[in-house]
Parts: structure tokens; sequence; C-alpha cells
């Protein structure tokens, strides 16, 4: 009988690429977590910044660290996060999901964005953990991206971790406007983490209609989509999620991250 800790599911705020060479409270916060979690034998990370018609897993046996974004410090073009793929992990995935009629394929040459390797630069630093990206699906919305975690959730009991990475907030009309008024960002990130806290999870799924200055930190649904990736991925019956409060970069991007399932065992 495997007696391992079941894993939660996590949220991980990715925050602009430059979050890479200044962590700051919310990477301080993810490398603490790194080593309170059971340490996974490999991670499953959903990213809005590999979008796709239908479900595509990365197969790839050494994924590249991909670059998509531009006119950041220079020294960010250089960073590598050199974790291994898992293909076996990447086709079982796959057959999961196929299992369920959900339209999927595997991409062999697929790489990590830098939602996925940014965050994970500070959750494992030394990139000794297979890493298996996930598409999401042009035209999911939190219902379905709640049920994509869902489908998901077994792997979890075969100490997979399962990790919607996003952003807490995402008005990038605002991006480094230095008049950019921070007190919506916090009254938006205060209601989501008491949500959170009370494992709220209608009011999570219903937060664009329900939570203060909703639209103006999400014009667009995409970067709060990876958000009910995990809250679908969280197991069954657990204790307490927890809320990993950070900074607030940019003027406009709150770095909170979430665990959605933990308990004694999983997390001290």
């Amino acid at each position: 009988m495997n007696t391992a800790p079941r894993l939660p599911s996590l949220f991980l705020s990715h925050g602009a690429p430059d979050y890479a060479l200044a962590p700051g409270t919310a990477g301080a916060g993810l490398s603490a977590l790194g080593q309170q979690l059971p340490r996974p034998r490999a991670i499953v990370a959903l990213s809005p910044h590999w979008m796709s018609r239908g479900v595509v897993v990365g197969g790839a046996t050494r994924p590249t660290t991909i670059h998509d974004f531009a006119g950041f410090d220079p020294q960010l073009y250089q960073l590598q996060y050199s974790a291994p793929g898992d293909p076996p992990l990447a086709e079982e995935i796959a057959t999961l999901l196929q299992a369920q009629r959900v339209p999927v394929q595997v991409d062999p040459t697929r790489g990590l964005d830098h939602g996925v390797w940014v965050p994970l630069r500070w959750l494992y630093a030394e990139a000794d953990i297979p890493v298996v990206p996930l598409s999401m699906p042009v035209g999911l919305d939190p219902a379905g991206a709640f049920h994509l975690g869902r489908l998901l959730q077994p792997l979890a009991a075969e100490r997979v971790l399962l990790i919607g990475s996003g952003s807490l907030t995402h008005n990038l009309g605002e991006f480094r406007q230095p008049r950019a008024d921070m007190d919506y960002v916090r009254e938006f990130a205060d209601w989501m983490a008491a949500a959170v806290l009370a494992d709220a999870r209608e009011q999570l799924l219903d937060c664009l209609q329900q939570a203060p200055q909703a639209r103006r930190a999400h014009p667009t649904i995409e970067h709060l989509l990876p958000l009910y990736f995990a809250l679908g991925a969280a197991p069954e019956g657990h204790s307490r999620n927890s809320v990993l409060r950070g900074d607030i970069t940019h003027r406009i991007l709150a770095m909170d991250s979430y665990v959605f399932g933990s308990t004694e065992a999983t997390l001290n």
C-alpha cells in the first residue's frame, strides 16, 4: 500500500519574467514550500503562455527553456531551467484524457515557457524533478479549467504535483505605469485569499462576478484560469488550504500563490 502523503495542488503566480531575477517575498515563500512538500516524482504544469486547440501535453525528454518575452534584462535570456521531461507520464495523461473524450495530443518537442520555469526556479531550484507542461485549450472557461484539473486529480496519488501557473492579477494595460493604483490589487487579492482559506469554491468559481475589482484585475481571463485548474485538482477530503502572500510587482501584479488540499502531513 502507498502510505506517502497525498500531494496538494498549487496555484502559482508567475508574475513578470524579471521575477526570475528578483524573487522577493513570493520567491522566498516558494523556496520554503519546496522544502516542506513531500518530494514529487514529477510535475505537471498548466500555463496560459501555451495555448492550443484542444489539450496538448509536452512529451519532450529534455524540455528546452523558452524565453517567450521581450524587453527585459538581457540576463534573463541566459537563464536555463534544465529539468528533465517525462514522456511516459505525458502518454499516461493523454490516455487518461482520451478516456474522458477530451481532445488531446502529445508534443514531443515542447519546452517550458516562462509561466512554468520562472516559478519552478524558486520552488525547486535544482531542476531535478521531471516536468510535463500542459497547454491551455482555446476557449477554456473557469468551469472547464476546474473540470480539467479534476480529471487529472488521480495523478496526485502517484506523487505527481499538479500546478496551475498564472497571475492573481493581470492588467497589463497598467504595466509599468508609475502612477498605477495598487489599492485595487490589494482589495482583489485580500478577497481571494479569504475565499481560498474558507474553501469557498462556489465563490471562487464566480469570483469575476463577486470579487471586488475583479474586472480591473483581469480584463481577460487566461491568467486566472490556472487557479481553477489547481482548484479542481485539489485532493478530496482535504483539511485546509494555504495562502502564500507575496509582493505586488510593477504595481499591478499580486504575487500570492495558493496551496489547495494541504494537511499536517504534507505541509508543516
